[in-house]
């Protein structure tokens, strides 16, 4: 167990992020034991695991309590700890909401990007999907038609900010659109930003462009129709 601790850690630590499907990976989430000695040795080094069972991928990132010694309190730090810039991390954010939150919901409801929209009667007993099976992609020239006049130009926005978004792994671009990348849904946390995407500012910024948001939380419990009375 010792050699594939010290392999699984250095393999994390050369690509940041592995596949929930990788054999030594697959081990680390349902082997107790493996975890523990894992999340030690990591932790001896001021990192964790970061995983989230909706994510494709599992990635390591700083221990909380080592963030304010390694980046100190610069500008950046202040803005994002991969080092974006604030016009980096508002492109990420809007990429976010119109890639995982859709996703979110076909993986609650266990439907597939190509689901006809027909109800499936065992669709909840069915395994949770990831990746291109039930994430979609934007297209490159409707994301920059629609955002790159606020984030600066076209030219700007192409080669500063996307190129530096597929850099660190959070997209990946393809015959001219862009897909989630191995840290897109890992890293950033459904649980805190989809409420305040939802029904904040930034759900109407994006409904006037013409991609407007879910209209609740995939977790939020469906709220009950004012027109069923459940003592009739």
């Amino acid at each position: 167990m010792e050699h594939q601790i010290r392999t699984l850690t250095a393999r994390l630590l050369a690509h940041r992020s592995l596949p929930r499907t990788d054999p030594q990976v697959r081990r680390a989430l349902v082997d107790e034991a493996f975890r523990v000695d894992l999340d030690a040795r990591l932790g001896a080094v001021g990192l964790q695991l970061i995983d989230n069972p909706y994510a494709e991928h599992v990635a390591v990132a700083l221990a909380p309590d080592v963030h304010e010694p390694v980046f100190g309190a610069s500008r950046e730090y202040a803005a994002s700890n991969a080092g974006l810039t604030r016009d980096q991390l508002a492109l990420l954010v809007v990429i976010w909401a119109l890639i995982v939150l859709p996703k979110r919901e076909r993986q609650i409801n266990r439907q597939k990007l190509a689901d006809d929209g027909q109800e499936d009667m065992f669709g909840q007993d069915a395994p949770l999907e990831h990746g291109e099976e039930v994430a979609g992609s934007i297209v490159e020239a409707s994301l920059l038609a629609d955002f790159a006049p606020v984030l600066g130009h076209k030219t700007y926005v192409q080669g500063k900010l996307l190129s530096r978004l597929a850099q660190l792994g959070f997209i990946e671009r393809r015959g001219g659109l862009i897909h989630e990348g191995p840290l897109l849904d890992v890293l950033l946390d459904y649980r805190i930003l989809a409420d305040r995407i939802i029904y904040g500012t930034l759900g109407e910024v994006l409904a006037e462009a013409g991609h407007p948001p879910p209209e609740h939380d995939a977790f939020a419990a469906s709220e009950p129709d004012p027109d069923d009375d459940p003592t009739d």
